[in-house]
């Protein structure tokens, strides 16, 4: 069998932390600017025509949460003051406070960002799914982070196959491996891309700002969110990362999927940015 290379860097990431009461914090990691090479190749395995036309992306700074919205902190905020819905406080289907929040829609998602704005005064909001895929890949144009392949030592996804042979759970040369069947504590495999970020390859899938569109033609190219005129409440939602229930190349750095924006799951949750970007309307 050839040999597995997965890439390990140690590097030192700028990063503030959001005090949200009661011991609970918000770890939040500088981005930096940048420009890549949004979606995938055309010799990339499993890769979707959602994917493409692959094109160059202007990246400005910007800060995002080091893990997925936690448990304990979706708890502190769901606590704070309503600005515009309210907040089940404690909807996830598996529990654990270092768990990854789930079964949140996008609506409850974009509450708990205004909630958090207005506790600290400083703009939070879902990252565009430009943000999300250039922070996902931190300067790498492998399928994911670590390389051209991944393992479930290093992530929470289905490494198993499915009865109907339709799927596998090995990517390229990857090894199979486990099935957990739930999420784990975020941060549980240690390993951070070279921005400092954690569990952007599976656990659970993270809203993202975006409406949906099924290719890239006549995306914006300055790392804004793209986002229609005629938008309406059953209008769908990206999501990017792939889960703990999903195969390995579902949880690829290009990978794109969509929802219901009003739509909840045991595998669907979110992470936070803070700073302002333009928004496109399209």
């Amino acid at each position: 069998m050839a040999k597995i290379v997965i890439n390990h860097t140690q590097k030192t990431a700028q990063y503030f932390i959001e005090k949200l009461g009661n011991g609970v914090q918000l770890e939040m990691v500088l981005i930096p600017e940048g420009s890549f090479i949004m979606g995938s190749p055309e010799n990339e395995l499993e890769r979707r025509d959602s994917e493409s036309p692959q094109h160059l992306v202007n990246i400005q700074q910007f800060c995002m949460g080091r893990y997925p919205v936690t448990q304990a902190q979706w708890k502190a905020v769901a606590a704070l003051p309503q600005i515009n819905k309210e907040l089940e406080r404690d909807p996830s289907h598996f529990k654990g406070d270092n768990r990854p929040v789930e079964c949140v829609s996008w609506y409850d998602a974009v509450e708990f960002c205004d909630r958090l704005t207005s506790h600290t005064t400083r703009q939070y909001r879902l990252p565009s799914e430009a943000e999300w895929e250039y922070a996902c890949r931190a300067g790498t144009t492998t399928p994911f982070h670590f390389g051209e392949t991944i393992t479930t030592d290093l992530a929470n996804y289905d490494g198993t196959d499915d009865k109907d042979g339709k799927w596998s759970g090995s990517y390229g040369r990857g090894p199979k491996g486990i099935y957990r069947e739930e999420t784990t504590p975020v941060g549980s495999f240690g390993v951070a891309n070279a921005f400092g970020l954690y569990d952007m390859h599976g656990n659970v899938w993270e809203w993202c700002l975006d409406h949906w569109h099924e290719n890239y033609k006549g995306a914006p190219t300055d790392g804004s969110a793209w986002l229609d005129k005629n938008d309406n409440d059953n209008q769908s939602r990206l999501l990017r990362g792939g889960s703990w229930l999903n195969f390995p190349g579902h949880c690829r750095s290009a990978f794109r999927s969509l929802n219901s924006p009003d739509v909840v799951s045991y595998d669907i949750g979110f992470r936070v940015v803070c700073g302002v970007a333009p928004r496109t309307l399209q």
